[in-house]
């Protein structure tokens, strides 16, 4: 007997079949992609707005005040970002660097990728420095060039930082880091300004040894030499 052919399949129909199993499934599909559609247009809406009635603000603001103002009410924006950088100028520039290191941390912790933090952690240092805490400062400049080594502010925490040891008379350390200056970040100015330091940093000079000889020479007791006397009526 013949073998009939297979007839080939309608895809027309196959699609009616498979949308009459399924369609609970895709409706629902559908509904969720539209929503997440919705929802992330409306977002982007809501920042948009957001950041441009933050930039108004921010645009306006010169006092301590008005830059509280734009934080307190769009904290989480480029324009707040901003606003903490001056606020913090600002409490400085009154010398009141503990509060600037408190808003320049704030900043740090809000907006950790934020293309400014190393230059919110040198000013954090340089407040230290002010407060008498080298210490914390040294630290503060380690951070800073161990954390962002190909920044533009990494060779200057070095440079701060061997000054800071050199007033501290710990000249060999000073020394060490001018070294890594000139020859890590040789054609930047800090590596200039590295030159110049090392030049001044002279190592402990050693005892000069004619001085070494004379101390152990006067330790040896030099005895006289008696002068040959002559009986009179004896002809020399």
């Amino acid at each position: 007997m013949p073998i009939a052919k297979p007839q080939p399949a309608d895809p027309a129909l196959e699609a009616q079949v498979f949308w009459l199993k399924y369609r609970k499934e895709l409706l629902a599909l559908f509904a969720i992609a539209l929503v997440a559609i919705i929802i992330v247009t409306g977002y982007r809406v809501y920042r948009e707005r957001r950041e441009t009635a933050a930039s108004a603000m921010f645009s306006s603001a010169r006092t301590t005040d008005d830059y509280l103002q734009t934080i307190n009410r769009y904290g989480d924006t480029s324009a707040a970002a901003a606003a903490y950088l001056l606020l913090a100028n600002i409490q400085r520039e009154e010398r009141k660097f503990s509060e600037a290191n408190t808003t320049l941390q704030t900043f740090v912790d809000k907006f950790p990728q934020h293309e400014l933090v190393s230059i919110a952690r040198m000013a954090m240092a340089a407040n230290l420095e002010s407060l008498g805490k080298q210490e914390e400062a040294v630290a503060m400049y380690q951070l800073i060039a161990s954390t962002g080594a190909g920044s533009f502010n990494a060779p200057h925490a070095l440079l701060a930082q061997a000054r800071i040891l050199q007033a501290k008379d710990r000249i060999e350390d000073a020394r060490r880091i001018c070294e890594t200056i000139m020859t890590k970040y040789r054609d930047s100015y800090a590596a200039i300004e590295a030159a110049r330091l090392l030049r001044t940093l002279k190592p402990s000079e050693p005892q000069n040894s004619s001085v070494g000889a004379a101390s152990s020479s006067s330790a040896i007791p030099v005895m006289p030499v008696p002068t040959p006397s002559i009986s009179p009526g004896v002809k020399p």
